[in-house]
C-alpha cells in the first residue's frame, strides 16, 4: 500500500507573481453575452440584483483565479427571486420558473449546436414513464459530452476526402492529415491558457501520463516520492505506481496519498499546502486533478503549483474534469506538464484524442523520455536517417502520427468554442449549478421541513462555487443502486460512483434550468419507489 500521511494544520506558503507573458487578459472575463436574463440584454440592475459578476470580480493582470470567481450562493439566491418575481411567482421551486429562466437565458443558442437524445433513443427509458419524443435529461457530460453538430460536417469531409483522394490527403486539401492536430492547436491552447507549442494533442490520457512522468520522473535518494490524492481516479493511481517501479523503487516508499480529515470527503486547500510546506523537499512530483472525479472538487491550480515550486518539486496536473469546464491559465500559473482527456466537456466522442502540456521553459530540454518518429522535427523526419532531430516543446512530446478521425472531433468543438467563451460559460454554469444545488437541498437535505421523501442526499462537491465546476456529487442515505435504476427509467442520464454517490452535472454547454427542474421531478419519484422497497 502506498503511503498515508497524517495532516499538519499550517503551512500556507504565499503566491508569488508570474511575469507578464501568458497572462490572461480582459478578453477572458464575463461579458453581458454569458449573463442569464432576458433575451441577453442587461440593465445596470440586472447586472448587481440578477447576480451576474460585476468589476469586483476582475484583476488588472492576471485574469481570475479561483479565489476570484465572483459568483456566490447569494447571488444565485438574488438571481432567483429576481426572476420569480418578473416571472410572476413566488415560489423558486415552480417549474415555471426553470421555463422562465430558460427562455431568458443568453446563451440558450449554444444547446442548438449539439445533438440532444430524446427519451425515445436511450436503451433503458421507460416509454410508460417518460414521454419518447421528449428530451432526455442528460446531466452525464461529466462521463460524456454530447456531439457537435460541426463534428459531423468536418467528419462527413474527412470521410470523403479519404474515398477521393487516398493517401494523398497525408498532404493535400484543406486539413493536411499529416498536420491536422497542428490546425487545432491553436484553438486548445486557449481553452487551457498556454502557448500553441506548449501543447500537444495524442494519445489518451492515461497514456500520456506515462509519457510525461516517463520524462519528469527523475528520483533521488533524497527526492523521490510523487504526492497525490487518496482515491485518485484508478487509472491515474496504476500509472503512478507502474512509474515509480519502473523507476527502481517502491510504492511503500515513494507514493504519497494525501487523504482528507477525518470525518471529510474533500481536501482542504490548506491542508494540501502545509504538506508540501512540512515535506516538500522530499517530493520529486506533485500529481493532483484539477477537479477530483468523485467529488466534483475544484482545486487551486494556483497556490498549489506556487507552493511545491517553492519547495523545489515539479508540479503535474490531470485535467481530465476541468479543461473546457472551467479556465485555465496553466502558463500563467507556471504548471510544469499536465494531460487531459477529450471527451467530457471538449465533446469528442469515446475515447477522444488527448492533450498535454509543458511548459516553454522545457521548450529546449531535450531530457530523456519514450520517443516515435512524431518527436522528430518535421523538416527532417522524411530522411528517414534514424538520427533523431527531435523538436522543441510539447510536439517533441508525441509518438505517432495524428489520427485525423480523432483530431475531427476536437475541432467540431472547436467550432462552438468560435461562438462563444468559456469564461462566459463558467457564468452561466454557476448559475446552473447554483440553481440545482438549491432545488437538492429544498427538497433532499436531511434538514429541510420540504424534503419529499424519508430518503435524502447531501451534496459532498463543495458548495463554494471556485471549488467546483459543472459536477455535483449527490450522496444518498441508502443505496444508490434503485434511485439509479428508476432515473434512468426516466430519462435521465446520470452516473453512479459506488458506494453511495450520484454524480449528476449540468454542464453549461447544452443544459438549461428546464434539465435541472425535470431531473428533480424524476429524483422524486425514483425515490419514492426505492422507499417502497425499504
Amino acid at each position: 500500500m502506498a503511503e498515508e500521511e497524517k495532516m499538519p494544520e499550517d503551512g500556507n506558503p504565499t503566491d508569488e507573481g508570474k511575469t507578464d507573458e501568458g497572462n490572461p487578459t480582459d478578453e477572458g472575463n464575463p461579458t453581458d453575452e454569458g449573463n442569464p436574463t432576458d433575451e441577453g440584454k442587461t440593465t445596470n440592475e440586472g447586472k448587481t440584483d440578477g447576480g451576474n459578476p460585476t468589476d469586483e470580480g476582475k484583476t488588472n493582470e492576471g485574469g481570475k483565479t479561483p479565489e476570484e470567481c465572483s459568483c456566490t450562493s447569494e447571488k444565485v439566491m438574488q438571481f432567483l427571486q429576481k426572476m420569480a418575481k418578473e416571472s410572476g411567482t413566488e415560489d423558486l421551486t415552480d417549474p415555471a420558473l426553470a421555463e422562465f429562466l430558460s427562455k431568458s437565458d443568453g446563451l440558450k443558442h449554444v444547446r442548438d449546436q449539439f445533438y440532444y437524445p430524446k427519451c425515445g433513443t436511450l436503451p433503458e427509458a421507460d416509454p410508460s414513464l417518460c414521454d419518447p419524443e421528449s428530451d432526455s435529461i442528460y446531466l452525464c457530460g461529466n462521463s460524456l459530452g454530447l456531439m457537435p453538430k460541426a463534428t459531423e460536417r468536418i467528419m462527413h469531409e474527412q470521410l470523403d476526402k479519404w474515398a477521393k483522394m487516398g493517401v494523398f490527403g497525408h498532404t493535400k486539401g484543406e486539413i493536411p492529415w499529416a498536420h491536422c492536430d497542428e490546425h487545432a492547436l491553436e484553438g486548445v491552447a486557449h481553452l487551457v491558457g498556454a502557448k500553441p507549442e506548449e501543447v500537444a494533442l495524442c494519445n489518451g490520457l492515461t497514456v500520456n501520463i506515462h509519457v510525461l512522468l516517463a520524462a519528469f520522473y527523475k528520483p533521488t535518494e533524497t527526492r523521490h516520492k510523487i504526492l497525490l490524492e487518496t482515491k485518485a481516479f484508478p487509472s491515474d493511481h496504476y500509472a503512478i505506481e507502474s512509474q515509480i517501479r519502473l523507476h527502481g523503487r517502491t510504492v511503500e516508499e515513494s507514493m504519497v496519498c494525501l487523504p482528507p480529515r477525518e470525518g471529510e470527503v474533500c481536501l482542504r486547500k490548506e491542508d494540501i499546502l502545509s504538506y508540501i510546506e512540512e515535506h516538500g523537499e522530499e517530493i520529486a512530483i506533485i500529481f493532483l486533478p484539477g477537479i477530483q472525479y468523485y467529488t466534483g472538487q475544484l482545486f487551486d491550480i494556483h497556490a498549489i503549483t506556487t507552493a511545491g515550486k517553492q519547495k523545489g518539486c515539479l508540479v503535474g496536473w490531470d485535467l481530465a474534469h476541468a479543461v473546457a469546464n472551467v479556465p485555465l491559465h496553466l502558463h500563467y500559473w507556471d504548471v510544469d506538464f499536465a494531460a487531459w482527456c477529450s471527451y467530457k466537456y471538449m465533446c469528442t466522442g469515446a475515447g477522444g484524442l488527448a492533450g498535454l502540456f509543458v511548459h516553454e521553459r522545457f521548450k529546449t530540454d531535450h531530457r530523456d523520455r519514450m520517443l516515435g518518429w512524431w518527436s522528430h522535427r518535421m523538416e527532417t523526419r522524411f530522411n528517414m536517417d534514424n538520427v533523431m532531430d527531435l523538436d522543441d516543446g510539447a510536439a517533441g512530446y508525441r509518438i505517432s502520427n495524428p489520427p485525423i478521425h480523432l483530431v475531427v472531433p476536437v475541432m467540431g468543438m472547436l467550432e462552438v468554442f468560435k461562438t462563444v467563451k468559456l469564461e462566459d460559460l463558467r457564468t452561466r454554469s454557476c448559475y446552473l449549478t447554483g440553481y440545482l444545488e438549491f432545488l437538492v437541498k429544498h427538497f433532499f437535505d436531511e434538514a429541510s421541513e420540504h424534503k419529499s421523501s424519508k430518503i435524502t442526499c447531501k451534496i459532498i462537491t463543495p458548495p463554494e462555487f471556485h471549488e467546483r465546476g459543472c459536477q455535483l456529487s449527490l450522496q444518498f442515505s441508502v443505496s444508490i443502486d434503485v434511485i439509479y435504476k428508476e432515473l434512468v427509467k426516466r430519462g435521465v442520464a446520470c452516473d453512479k460512483r459506488y458506494p453511495d454517490v450520484i454524480r449528476v452535472t449540468p454542464v453549461h454547454l447544452y443544459n438549461n434550468y428546464v434539465d435541472c427542474r425535470r431531473f428533480i421531478t424524476a429524483l422524486q419519484e425514483a425515490c419514492a419507489v426505492a422507499e417502497s422497497s425499504l
